[in-house]
């Protein structure tokens, strides 16, 4: 460097001088150029060496990153797969059932786990091998897989128009399922001339079950209420088949009052039938026209819930008016009373008589004033719960509850039946179900009702 700097002093010298000679300025001219020159080639050969310096550099810290890379491997691959771990715990916790808390009015808790949901459940049925059915009352039946997880809608199911309370019903199995595939299904039917008439009706027909899904086959109407009438409330619609293989029918009296009381008609009446809808000789009117023959008992109002107990009792509970909801055990051919007895009054506020005051009706077994709404009834017949083997499970609309009631009777053959425990999660039950392992099942009622198991908790 200090030579540089001398050659530049040169440079300066030389310009400094008053040369008039042009021998004199060519000599200074050259002088400048080699000195620029000498200087321009230093400066390079000094870039040059730094870049060298700074390519050594990079490259010794390059080095040294891939060893760290190398030594961090590890630990970046152990991150990774634990977020990976964390994000599949996380969807198998989202797709975990809810748990649901039951909270009972004799502090007993119940835990339910909520599996799935549906577009206003209506009714519930498990077949022989622990796969289930669940009509929703806009139209749709499922087929659930063992685990009560949707696995296919059912094709070729009845179409049905929903208004007010009608749509798709409920559907049970027949006793022989497991030979001959049969179900039944009922349903709101409109008129077809007039479709503000309408009536309940039933379909039995044949469920196939494949890999791609299921559907019904060999569909045949066995039954329909008569008349049809104005309005869309009332329909009950219920099933169920008695020990001995007949099939029940709860009719409600369409929000008519007076046919419950008529012969003519089989609104307001239990009715009982053949597994192909003809009509059993031993029927307590049989012989008396198409429909009154089909009558087992008379005067009820909407019954929506019938079962059998494990002695072949059948018991129905009915929506009375305001208030006055009824369970009733049904003998041929007995008069419930309505409309012209109940436990309750019209919502006009007129006054009904009580059954007490006209002794002739068959009084309920157990009669809810204010009002439960009861809908969806199970008599349990299960070994899981022991200590509720032989009670009844009713789903509750106004109640918002799950009403378990008991039922006993004494050497002359009254009975005695009570509520045991009303058990609330804020929301209406529209069904209970019990499947062959002993486990019970409610439906919530609504769009985006829940399908929900009970758990026993203290």
């Amino acid at each position: 460097m200090e030579s540089v700097r001398w050659q530049a002093y040169e440079v300066q010298q030389a310009r400094s001088k008053k040369q008039n000679s042009a021998d004199t300025a060519y000599e200074v001219d050259a002088v400048n150029s080699r000195a620029l020159i000498k200087i321009q080639h230093q400066d390079e050969t000094a870039i040059m060496q730094k870049r060298n310096m700074q390519k050594k550099s990079m490259q010794k810290q390059s080095v040294k990153t891939r060893s760290m890379n190398i030594r961090t491997l590890p630990r970046k691959i152990a991150l990774i797969v634990t977020l990976v771990a964390t994000s599949y715990g996380a969807l198998a916790q989202s797709n975990s059932p809810t748990q649901v808390e039951m909270t009972g009015s004799e502090g007993t808790v119940l835990m339910g786990s909520a599996i799935t949901s549906f577009d206003n459940p209506w009714a519930m049925a498990f077949l022989p091998d622990g796969h289930s059915l669940v009509t929703e009352k806009t139209g749709a039946m499922w087929l659930l897989d063992k685990n009560q997880q949707k696995r296919a809608k059912v094709d070729n199911v009845p179409k049905v128009t929903p208004r007010g309370q009608g749509g798709l019903g409920d559907v049970i199995v027949h006793p022989d399922f497991a030979s001959n595939n049969t179900i039944y299904v009922s349903y709101v039917e409109r008129d077809a001339n007039d479709d503000a008439f309408s009536g309940a009706v039933i379909e039995r027909a044949t469920l196939t079950i494949t890999d791609k899904g299921a559907s019904l086959s060999n569909r045949e109407l066995i039954w329909r209420q008569s008349p049809k009438v104005t309005g869309n409330g009332h329909y009950s619609h219920r099933m169920a088949f008695s020990p001995d293989g007949y099939l029940f029918i709860s009719s409600g009296e369409r929000q008519k009052f007076t046919p419950a009381q008529n012969m003519a008609m089989n609104l307001g009446k239990i009715v009982r039938l053949n597994a192909d809808g003809s009509v059993p000789e031993d029927n307590p009117f049989y012989g008396n026209g198409a429909v009154t023959e089909q009558i087992w008992s008379l005067g009820h109002r909407n019954p929506l819930g019938i079962d059998f107990d494990a002695q072949g009792n059948l018991w129905s509970h009915e929506m009375g008016p305001r208030h006055g909801d009824e369970l009733n055990i049904i003998e041929k051919a007995r008069n419930y009373g309505y409309p012209t007895v109940s436990q309750g009054d019209h919502y006009s506020g007129v006054k009904i008589p009580n059954h007490e005051d006209i002794p002739i009706f068959k009084s309920p077994e157990k009669a809810w004033v204010p009002a439960i709404s009861p809908a969806g009834f199970i008599i349990y017949k299960g070994d899981l719960h022991k200590d509720w083997q032989g009670d009844g499970f009713i789903g509750g609309l106004s109640s918002q509850a799950l009403v378990r009631v008991s039922f006993n009777q004494d050497d002359r053959g009254k009975w005695s039946v009570e509520e045991a425990e009303r058990y609330e999660w804020g929301k209406r039950v529209r069904e209970v179900e019990q499947d062959g392992m002993g486990n019970i099942y409610v439906l919530e009622d609504k769009e985006g009702g829940r399908l929900i198991k009970l758990q026993k908790g203290n």
